[in-house]
């Protein structure tokens, strides 16, 4: 088996599948397309497929023209028949891996689409699981679903393994395709395999681990390393405030050192998919073995308490002015949750926005990149058309929880009451009396 899908792959004869066409999937399908094999994406939101097969682009990191090209010469397709597995002979599975209500890993995504791959798996399939989540998935969770539903057995009819994704929307140098990839395979046979087809669609290193569960560790440390960051800068942040100190300064001052220090930046919260999610898997893990992560879960506390504590701030600034933040209009720039894109997964300005209605105040928002938003939490909302100075003037405060570079700051500083910058976008501006940073 080994030896006929390293011809396939090398001949470019292998045909590719990639469940769940979001900003991990879509990128991936294109590249794998690109490099010269016959793609199928599979979503269960049909108005993407629709997309996909009018050649039309709905991802900021992939290139409009590319999935044009591709559609147009029947390189790539897409569906919402699960059946198309057996058409299928490599499988990635980027689908989501969120928390539950109670905080908990939601691996439901994962198990279900294991469940509907097994009806279809043929011998000598791949499959490969790039949704991030707890040590131990694909070896104790994937693979007995697959052999229970397809009768196959794992090593000797198919191969199973993982690769963690790597995406950072809106990174102008890292994409799906230049990015180093892990690969962790059940098997020898299988690891090489799979980084033999990783090898073949991307630029970027691929460096094979000995299991899967060692790939799906790793990624939970790339994650967890910047959560615990992120939390200690947070709380740094708290005291600094407390002692009249910036920690933007102090952060720009340590910087300086050229080895053994890492600028890491305080902020209203954490988003997107994975640093505010990661540690949670991985400490749910953990209580198996009767282990309590306190460093990591300390840090989340810190990190989930942040929009919080940026209401208190903002309670604090509406005080001076002699303002209740009952009542009080504010009005919120940006709800992505890094600049420049227009993904709000897990914004924490969302947060903040949700916050600060608890208590009364009366908010709005504007990103020129999210012209409206609902999330998965059933919450929404719609930006306002544009910003101008007769806009910025009706606020009591204007908070900024993304550093959007198509905003004109030095007019938001001029026109408004008072600022409230979570990001420092307003290190520039040169009348900084009406503006507190965080």
């Amino acid at each position: 088996m080994k030896k006929e899908l390293l011809s396939k792959i090398e001949n470019r004869t292998i045909v590719a599948g990639v469940v769940g066409l979001g900003y991990v999937g879509l990128p991936l399908a294109v590249e794998k397309a690109k490099a010269g094999f016959q793609t199928i994406g599979f979503d269960v939101q049909s108005n993407k497929v629709d997309l996909v097969n009018a050649g039309q682009n709905y991802i900021g990191d992939v290139v409009d023209s590319d999935i044009a090209s591709l559609v147009k010469n029947k390189r790539f397709r897409a569906t919402t028949d699960f059946s198309f597995i057996k058409d299928v002979d490599f499988i990635a599975i980027c689908v989501p891996t969120p928390l539950d209500k109670h905080q908990e890993p939601d691996i439901s995504y994962v198990k279900n689409c294991a469940v509907s791959i097994s009806k279809y798996l043929k011998k000598g399939s791949i499959v490969v699981l790039e949704s991030t989540t707890y040590p131990g998935t694909t070896e104790e969770l994937i693979k007995p679903i697959l052999e229970k539903g397809s009768g196959l057995k794992c090593e000797k009819d198919f191969y199973l393994g993982f690769s963690p994704e790597r995406v950072d929307p809106g990174n102008l140098i890292y994409k799906t395709k230049n990015t180093p990839k892990v690969v962790g395979g059940i098997g020898k046979d299988a690891a090489e395999v799979i980084s033999a087809m990783y090898r073949a669609v991307l630029d970027g290193e691929v460096h094979t681990v000995s299991s899967p569960a060692v790939a799906e560790m790793e990624k939970i440390l790339e994650n967890t390393y910047r959560n615990i960051n992120i939390g200690l800068i947070n709380e740094l942040g708290r005291l600094c405030h407390k002692m009249g100190i910036s920690i933007w300064e102090v952060i720009d001052a340590a910087k300086t050192k050229p080895y053994g220090f890492q600028a890491f930046y305080p902020g209203p919260g954490l988003g997107g998919h994975c640093i505010p999610l990661d540690p949670y898997y991985l400490t749910w893990k953990a209580r198996e073995y009767g282990f309590h992560t306190t460093l990591i879960e300390n840090s989340m506390i810190i990190n989930d308490g942040q929009p919080e504590y940026c209401v208190e701030r903002v309670m604090h600034i509406l005080n001076r002015q002699k303002k209740a933040i009952n009542g009080a209009k504010i009005l919120l720039l940006g709800v992505s949750y890094k600049n420049d894109i227009d993904d709000y997964r897990e914004s924490p300005a969302i947060r903040v926005l949700k916050e600060l209605k608890k208590v009364g105040a009366i908010v709005e928002y504007y990103d020129p990149w999210i012209p409206e938003f609902r999330n998965m939490y059933g919450e929404n909302g719609k930006s306002i058309p544009e910003l101008t100075f007769q806009v910025i003037a009706e606020f009591d405060l204007v908070i900024v929880t993304a550093a959007h570079h198509n905003i004109d700051y030095d007019m938001v500083q001029k026109n408004a009451k008072v600022v409230f910058d979570t990001k420092n976008v307003m290190s520039n501006v040169k009348n900084k009396e009406n503006v507190e940073v965080l």
